[in-house]
């Protein structure tokens, strides 16, 4: 009888022995980022980086890192596109929890098919990657599956997110990827996934990142579900970088207070565009190739809620306390997107241009684009029928009179445009909800590119300018604040800057604060920016002094630049609105008058192309401007944030209206209905013949 002689293979004892000591050890105390930069490694197979992991690859990932890990927070919210690394945010927290701070995980993605891919091509390398991870992981073979992964001290859950896996499970720490996909018929997914981690209390933690696809615009009123809804009750941070030509400080998201836009020639061929393309500075003007990118990311910050950074890079203010922490990432910011900002401009203009052969077909493409390769979410261009300024003018009221505030008025802007030889004012009145009044219209000759006496009596008129009110009380309300065109004849910007320069030396301008970021001011000069991409409303200050700057001026000028396409689209938004209410606008019949003739007819003289682009179909549109720029002033003074049934005092019913004062001059007496006529503006204390103002026939 033979025997059967086996090679058999025993365990190393040492190994085992030193495995058995690292269960008596300390946790290793390291934050998420450390854990990244001392540990991680990655291995993109087919393309990509390889190698440690860098922070200087995206630095705006770390501050999401430290925040999972503070006690300050129980939920991080992370908006952005694809390929900027917002989902390595959870996979370091993962790996730094299985060294560091074990603790049960939930990890939900949007569905089953995308959980398997998720798990075999990113988290299994993970692990196989990493010695002091797959050192902690279970033996047995329930320990290691596709959906269960057991650590030491812990265990992580891979699930689709279907109702049975948002019930009856509890964990200390939860990742919600791409929470926009996920099915609306589930509803609110994160306030279920809150109640999984209650039991743990402060100890908890739910990380949330996604496209902002379920947001309806850039509007923060339209951030209802998902990802946005989200960050819009958080910290709200918003990253800022340098300029590499200026130094100035200023973000690439368009809800920043000043704007790097992207910038190319939309009509070339989509090779020029790619070629062309690189970002704005809004301060200096200079454009910033792709190359700049990475620099600028190293030395970039991210401002929070409740803090406000100037352009020399001074950070002020202190951070809103709130629950959860938010990161907005755009797709500027990312190193990993192919082609650099040249490509997101390819991409755009592609989509774009599809959009606008294909109609409704193509809207979900252009989109997809938006939403996930710029990170922002997608305004649709808005349908705008033709307006008819006669169907407008049919809707005037005779019980409405010119130059006196009627009921329903809460604050009034104004706004100066600048013609060859004339300034045009126009007075609005807004109320609750949106809803507002034409209260003034009229005309001044002028020489306004090279008098400087004529423009400043403009301001002394506009500085003073108030209206009666139509109760018949002696009472009148005064401007909130008014704005000007900085735009016309050569000459005109110098004239225009040097005006706001003057008269803020002699402390007669305002700063009325900051809202949304952008500081507002009691005389607002302007500029419109007609571009599709150009940021909604940014204050800027183009005329910085410093040497670093290139700036032709000495000043330091607060310019309010808009997009002047979507102040339009919002225009012809409210024109369309036929019933008093939200948005609607009350004309005054007198604008129907011979003294006001075109004037509706001038709110209509423009016309939306396809590309999103208002143009003029008629030679006269000053009224439209007009309308628009006091619609500027009015939202740069957070018109569209005002609380009303808790409104500023600036805003008020008017017995406690701060604007609202006693008669500076008895009206002239009227009879019969006709409301009082407004006092005559103080004129300017200069005799010359420029210094007066003189009303056009």
């Amino acid at each position: 009888m033979t025997s059967d002689h086996r090679a058999h293979e025993f365990a190393d004892a040492a190994d085992l022995f030193r495995r058995g000591l690292q269960a008596f050890l300390p946790p290793d105390r390291i934050g998420t980022a450390e854990w990244a930069a001392r540990d991680r490694w990655l291995n993109n197979q087919g393309g990509g980086f390889v190698g440690r992991w860098q922070h200087s690859e995206a630095p705006y990932l770390v501050g999401p890192m430290n925040a999972l890990d503070s006690p300050d927070y129980l939920e991080v919210a992370v908006v952005g596109p694809g390929r900027c690394g917002k989902t390595a945010i959870g996979e370091n927290w993962l790996g730094k929890s299985v060294i560091a701070d074990p603790a049960p995980m939930l990890w939900y993605e949007p569905t089953e098919a995308v959980l398997k891919s998720y798990v075999k091509t990113t988290i299994d390398p993970l692990i196989d990657m990493h010695e002091g991870i797959k050192s902690r992981q279970g033996l047995r073979p329930v320990d290691d599956s596709v959906g269960f992964k057991r650590f030491r001290g812990m265990t992580v859950e891979f699930l689709p997110v279907v109702y049975d896996n948002l019930i009856n499970k509890s964990a200390a720490r939860i990742v919600l990827d791409e929470i926009d996909a996920y099915r609306e018929s589930l509803g609110d997914v994160f306030g279920l996934a809150d109640i999984r981690r209650q039991t743990f209390g402060r100890a908890s933690k739910i990380l949330i990142v996604s496209h902002p696809d379920r947001a309806g615009g850039m509007d923060d009123r339209k951030w209802t579900a998902g990802i946005m809804r989200l960050y819009g009750g958080s910290t709200r941070a918003i990253w800022y970088w340098p300029c590499p030509h200026c130094n100035g400080w200023s973000s690439p998201n368009q809800a920043a207070a000043r704007v790097m836009t992207l910038e190319y020639p939309e009509d070339a061929p989509l090779d020029e565009v790619e070629a062309a393309a690189a970002l704005l500075c809004p301060i200096c003007g200079s454009l910033v190739e792709d190359k700049h990118r990475r620099a600028m990311n190293q030395a970039g910050v991210w401002i929070g809620a409740g803090q406000a950074i100037d352009e020399d890079g001074n950070v002020t203010g202190e951070l809103i306390r709130r629950r959860t922490a938010g990161f907005w990432v755009v797709g500027a910011m990312s190193n990993f997107i192919i082609g650099g900002v040249g490509g997101l401009a390819r991409s755009y203009e592609e989509a774009r241009r599809g959009a606008e052969a294909a109609g409704e077909e193509g809207m979900q493409t252009l989109k997809d684009v938006v939403v996930k390769r710029f990170g922002v979410p997608f305004d649709p261009p808005r349908k705008v029928g033709a307006l008819d300024g006669a169907a407008i003018a049919e809707r005037s009221r005779d019980d409405l009179a010119l130059k006196v505030v009627p009921d329903g008025v809460r604050f009034l802007t104004a706004f100066v445009d600048v013609q060859g030889n004339r300034f045009e004012l126009l007075v609005r009145g807004w109320g609750e909800r949106g809803e507002s009044w034409v209260i003034d219209v009229d005309r001044f000759t002028a020489d306004p590119s090279s008098s400087a006496e004529d423009w400043d009596a403009l301001f002394d008129r506009m500085l003073g300018l108030a209206y009666p009110l139509a109760d018949g009380t002696p009472r009148e309300m005064s401007i909130r604040a008014w704005g000007y065109d900085t735009q016309g004849m050569p000459g005109v910007t110098a004239q225009a800057y040097d005006a706001w320069v003057r008269w803020h030396g002699r402390r007669k301008l305002r700063m009325l604060g900051r809202f949304s970021g952008r500081e507002s001011w009691s005389a607002a000069p302007t500029r419109g920016l007609g571009g599709a991409n150009a940021p909604r409303l940014v204050v800027v200050r183009p005329d910085s002094a410093r040497k670093d700057r290139q700036a032709k001026a000495g000043g330091a000028v607060p310019v309010a630049q808009f997009n002047a396409n979507m102040f339009k689209d919002d225009l012809a938004g409210q024109l369309a609105r036929a019933l008093p209410g939200p948005w609607h606008i009350n004309f005054p019949a007198a604008l129907r008058s011979d003294a006001h003739a075109g004037f509706f007819d001038q709110l209509t003289a423009e016309e939306r192309n396809g590309k999103g682009v208002w143009q003029k179909t008629a030679p006269r549109n000053e009224a439209l401007d007009l309308m628009v720029g006091a619609h500027v002033v009015a939202h740069l003074n957070g018109l569209g944030r005002i609380d009303w049934q808790r409104p500023p005092a600036w805003a008020a019913p008017w017995d406690r209206n701060s604007q609202i004062s006693a008669l500076r001059a008895p009206p002239p007496s009227g009879g019969g209905d006709t409301p009082p006529a407004p006092p005559t503006p103080k004129a300017p204390t200069s005799t010359s013949r420029a210094a007066v103002i003189r009303r056009l026939a």
